[in-house]
């Protein structure tokens, strides 16, 4: 007599595969915590039975679904994407499944969405805020779902986070074009009410005031809506109106257009401008100038975010210490190099 998948019950699974059903309850749910020997045999079990796990009524039973939430500023950027590929490879060994949502920076979406996560009852959301308010985020927490932060460090204590030193990182790279003998750096950054735009400004001055110059006159910033290449293509013709030397982007896709401002204005890197960017996205070292770029981690981040919401206890914060990858971008400066001196063939 054939027996159809909907009359195989757990019970079923577990006589046949020898273990408790509560066994079989964690290689579904949470197959991590088991151990490997048995899991196979449980899920030999499954196949051999053509068992159909009832999701709608276990998500019913357990309050929340098997899905967990990442929202991001911008799921363009490759740092994002690397990051929630990280999460995802974690969660799916867990036995969840993940949906990936943008911001776009914007708070109103970015509240619309969570109220959307909150609904849904997922496991867990990880996300980047928008903005240094804690409001939307109150969304989560009022619904009991497990929050942690992605690229962000709160001020407080009471939330999981995962982020890189973005101070210490901008504070590598200004420090790496002082030494090449830059005085007068451009700086390409994003809203101040984005963290890591304030962080990274915090870093890039500190690193000007340390070797002895002022920031208001030797870091010339300039303030774009979006940290996308087309904002970076805007700014960085704006620079070569000036007498900088070198520029620090605030992200690799801002020096991503950078770099083409300064090709079409037949201005050679890094024969008359060094750039520098962050993050060190998967593109940074294949352009046809090798960007120097702050390297962060993105995967590791993302890795561990999926691990501090699957766990338990006290929130913690992971912050991992970036990387400065020097490549073609930059170089020494010399008193005839420079945005408005006369072209030189590199």
């Amino acid at each position: 007599m054939t027996v159809s998948a909907e009359s195989v019950r757990i019970g079923d699974v577990a006589r046949h595969a020898g273990v408790s059903v509560g066994t079989v309850s964690n290689v579904l749910n949470r197959p991590h915590i088991v151990a490997e020997r048995t899991r196979s045999r449980v899920e030999e079990a499954i196949r051999r039975l053509g068992f159909v796990p009832n999701a709608s009524a276990r998500q019913l039973r357990e309050g929340a679904s098997r899905t967990a939430g990442v929202l991001v500023l911008d799921i363009a950027n490759p740092f994002f994407t690397e990051m929630a590929r990280g999460a995802e490879d974690r969660l799916v060994e867990a036995g969840l499944t993940m949906v990936l949502s943008s911001s776009d920076a914007d708070p109103a979406r970015e509240r619309r969405i969570l109220e959307q996560f909150a609904q849904q009852r997922l496991q867990g959301v990880m996300l980047t805020p928008s903005r240094g308010t804690r409001d939307n985020i109150g969304i989560l927490v009022d619904h009991g779902t497990r929050v942690v932060l992605l690229d962000h460090r709160p001020k407080g204590r009471d939330l999981d986070a995962v982020a890189g030193d973005d101070v210490e990182g901008a504070r590598a790279a200004v420090e790496h074009l002082l030494g090449l003998g830059h005085t007068r750096i451009g700086f390409i950054n994003g809203s101040p009410d984005i963290q890591q735009c304030r962080d990274r400004r915090a870093g890039a001055r500190a690193a000007v005031e340390a070797a002895g110059g002022d920031p208001e006159s030797d870091l010339v910033e300039v303030r774009i809506e979006s940290l996308d290449s087309s904002r970076g293509h805007e700014a960085m013709r704006e620079l070569l109106a000036t007498d900088v030397t070198a520029v620090f982007c605030v992200n690799d896709l801002v020096a991503l257009g950078a770099l083409r401002q300064a090709r079409e204005s037949g201005i050679a890197v890094p024969g008359r401008l060094s750039v520098v960017g962050y993050d060190d996205v998967s593109f940074a070292g294949e352009l046809a100038v090798p960007l120097t770029s702050v390297r962060q981690p993105m995967y590791r981040m993302g890795w561990e975010a999926a691990g501090l919401l699957l766990g338990s206890g006290e929130p913690r914060q992971v912050v991992f210490s970036p990387e400065l990858v020097v490549r073609e971008s930059t170089a020494a400066v010399s008193r005839d190099r420079g945005p408005n001196a006369d072209t030189e063939s590199r």
